[in-house]
């Protein structure tokens, strides 16, 4: 009897409570982009088969962490920063792994696969510091947040007008050149959601100054790996298919 009245508070969504809904939404969502990424591999030609992969990876360790984080949030009403960030650690490093995969083709070494890795590495562990571990002051929020971010401009700098841009153009590939500046596009406005909430926990800027609930982290987290995440993999998706398209109608 205790288990099944536990089971329904788990599964039980509260009609007020925009974060358990964006916690299930965003399960499922991620849940049904994985099979879509994994099953679309075959329609695509063998070059861009591993960026598909790597795509549903992301999408399905995401719908897996989720899954609990649904159920974290359920039973404790708490924001699952542990649980969150194990997934950011596999996930973010994974999406650094996309811009290699795409410039390989043009000269991409593996240097700069580690360089994205470690860079978002630095970003992670920082921002989980200043968030996991917060005293509820101002000046740890921002300082943490601050470090955080080095990890951050260094990605965006690489996929604008970095070693990333510059190997997409040498590519002359121009699903090659779209696609990276489509990507580009989603660190620089997408990834830009989490400090937001990242400013809403306890003791940060936008709790201090505006009063912004700490809910509002969740709400936004859940948010922004939606978009970025299954985003992500939408536009290699449309790459891989224009360019097999183009492939073909050449055959043709």
């Amino acid at each position: 009897m205790d288990f099944l009245m536990l089971l329904a508070d788990i599964i039980k969504i509260q009609k007020d409570d925009p974060v358990a809904f964006t916690f299930f939404t965003g399960y499922m969502a991620m849940f049904a982009a994985s099979i879509f990424f994994f099953f679309e591999r075959s329609r695509v030609s063998d070059k861009w088969k591993t960026s598909l992969l790597v795509s549903g990876l992301i999408t399905g360790i995401a719908a897996v962490h989720y899954y609990y984080m649904r159920d974290y949030y359920a039973i404790t009403g708490e924001n699952p920063t542990a649980l969150r960030y194990i997934d950011w650690t596999l996930t973010v490093p994974l999406m650094c792994v996309e811009f290699y995969l795409l410039t390989k083709a043009a000269g991409a070494k593996l240097s700069l696969l580690w360089k994205l890795i470690a860079a978002s590495a630095f970003m992670l562990v920082t921002g989980y510091i200043g968030e996991a571990f917060t005293d509820g002051t101002m000046f740890h929020s921002v300082l943490w947040g601050t470090i955080s971010t080095l990890g951050y401009v260094y990605i965006l700098y690489t996929a604008w007008a970095g070693e990333v841009k510059q190997l997409a153009d040498k590519s002359g590939d121009p699903a090659v050149i779209k696609g990276v500046r489509y990507l580009a596009w989603f660190v620089l406005v997408g990834w830009a959601i989490y400090p937001i909430g990242y400013m809403c926990m306890p003791g940060g800027p936008f709790n201090v100054w505006f009063g912004w609930e700490s809910s509002n982290v969740d709400l936004l987290y859940n948010i922004a790996d939606a978009i970025n995440k299954i985003g992500f993999g939408l536009v290699v998706y449309s790459m891989a298919v224009q360019n097999t398209d183009g492939l073909k109608g050449a055959k043709a």
